[in-house]
Order: structure tokens, then sequence, then C-alpha cells
């Protein structure tokens, strides 16, 4: 445990170092450069943050079912994630082909450095105390998100789930897949087996990320393509990581 917890001290050093510079350097160079181009300026600090979990604290990934991407550059995706940890979240646009737009809660653009260099990207953060107008701006900016080949990138259960538990698969996804046409490619991730929900302390270990076969969203119902989603990202969890699970 000491040498786990020294680590941990070192990989928050590492991060806090790192995201102040970054972050300044985001917002100033988003003053003339947006799009694609800042979105991979975006990437580099992520890859320092996974970069530094391997080295640091020992944290590997292994990915399967890359196949399982859409191969088009023009094609649309809605990645719809298991969400155990803080790690997937910067993992993800680390490993995908594809820029990504994250869809967030907007508090978060105020968090400092950090916030403020994921406000000068092409997301879309929303006010959840608005239910229906918030998600006509999902609808609305995905859409136009989705035109210009970047994948929506969401987590259905809504908030980070405890190892070997399943949240509520809320139909934000679903829907937002049906009105857009674009289909849903479903992941399970087992980051809770080394960096658990709202712990500091991490520990060294593999990570499983498993993308599933993309699903079509023509001619669905919300609920029924997030039953669809659930059973295969439930079902791969316990493939993962079947200790979870007794």
């Amino acid at each position: 445990m000491p040498m786990a917890f020294l680590r941990s001290v070192v990989h928050m050093l590492w991060m806090l170092v790192t995201v102040i510079p970054w972050g300044i350097i985001m917002v100033v160079a988003s003053l003339w450069r947006r799009g694609e181009p800042l979105y991979w300026m975006a990437e580099r600090w992520l890859g320092w943050a996974i970069g530094g979990a391997r080295l640091i604290l020992g944290i590997r990934t292994r990915v399967t079912g890359m196949e399982h991407l859409p191969q088009d550059k023009r094609a649309g995706a809605i990645l719809l994630v298991k969400h155990q940890s803080t790690l997937e979240t910067f993992l993800m646009p680390t490993l995908m082909p594809h820029p990504l737009a994250y869809v967030f809660k907007k508090e978060l653009i105020y968090v400092p450095f950090f916030g403020w260099a994921m406000a000068r990207l092409d997301m879309i953060h929303i006010d959840r105390t608005q239910k229906a107008r918030a998600f006509n701006k999902v609808v609305a900016q995905g859409k136009e998100l989705l035109a210009q080949g970047i994948w929506i990138i969401m987590f259905p259960e809504g908030t980070r789930i405890p190892r070997g538990q399943k949240g509520t698969y809320k139909t934000g996804g679903s829907r937002l897949a049906i009105d857009t046409g674009a289909p849903v490619i479903p992941i399970a991730v087992t980051s809770a087996k080394v960096w658990p929900r709202k712990a500091f302390i991490k520990r060294p270990g593999t990570v499983d990320v498993s993308i599933g076969p993309a699903i079509s969203s023509v001619g669905r119902k919300p609920d029924e393509l997030m039953r669809e989603v659930e059973a295969w990202i439930e079902a791969e969890m316990r493939r993962l990581d079947p200790d979870a699970y007794r």
C-alpha cells in the first residue's frame, strides 16, 4: 500500500504539472486554431496522462475489437462506453482514429486549466437541469459534428459505477443515434480493477477495452436499442472481469 500511495501521489503531481501549461497553451492556440488541429493538441496531453499512468502507476491497456470501428472517414458513430473511473475519459481519445466529442455537464468547463481547454474544443456541454432543451442541443450539435466526421462519445450510465455493479442505462445515446441515423458502438472497460471510482490510490494492472460490433439505429426504438447495448456491455464486463461479478 505505501508504494501504491507514493505512485499515486507522483502521478497526481505529473498531471498537475503538465495540465497547467497545456491548458494555457490550448486557450492561447484556440485564438487562431480550431477544429481538428486543436483537438489533436488536446489528445496529446491525454496521451501524456495515460503514458504517466503506464510508467508511474503500472497501468497498461489491452484493446480488442478495433476492427469493429467504421473504416470510412466520413462515417458517423456514437460510442457508448461503460463508465467506472476517470481513466476511460482520458483513454478513449488516445485510442480512436477519429476526433471525439464528449457530451458532458457544463460545470466541467469551469475547472481551472483542464475545463478551460475543454471549453475551446468542439464538445457538447449541457445544463442537466434543462432536460428537454439539453437533449435538443445534443441532437442539433451532434448532427453538425457527425457531419464533420467527429464521433460522439457518451457514458449511458451517466456517472462512474463501482466495479461489479450496473447503473441505469439512460436512452440519451440511443435517442441521439436514432435521430441522426448513426450506428452505436458499445464499449466495455474494466478500469475499476486498477483505478476505482473516487479512489485516490491506484493499483498496477491491465485494463481491458473491448469494442463491440456496430449496431444499426435505423428503424429502432430508443429503449429497445439501449437494452441491446446494455446487454452486450454487461455480458462483456462479466467475461472480462469475472471476479467482480461472483
